[in-house]
């Protein structure tokens, strides 16, 4: 598990933000489709878990990048 981690931080440090989108893209991709293969009675339970993730994940990423947006440089 070790270097698996170690792989996902190399492979993040050399990537730019062309990659990170493809691979967002590639992720949305792959979870639409499994959505549409839901059965009818899982569906509602699968929307409300997504929208929960997400919108954790959106709050953290939001902070981060305004914190980031707001810093003060030394210049």
């Amino acid at each position: 598990m070790k270097k698996l981690l170690e792989l996902g931080n190399r492979y993040a440090a050399e990537s730019t933000w062309k990659d990170f989108a493809l691979t967002k893209f590639c992720l949305f991709s792959l979870g639409l489709g499994i959505g549409v293969l839901l059965h009818e009675k899982y569906k509602k339970a699968a929307l409300i878990v997504s929208s929960v993730i997400f919108a954790v994940t959106y709050v953290f990423l939001m902070t981060k990048l305004f914190r980031i947006a707001f810093r003060k440089t030394d210049s």
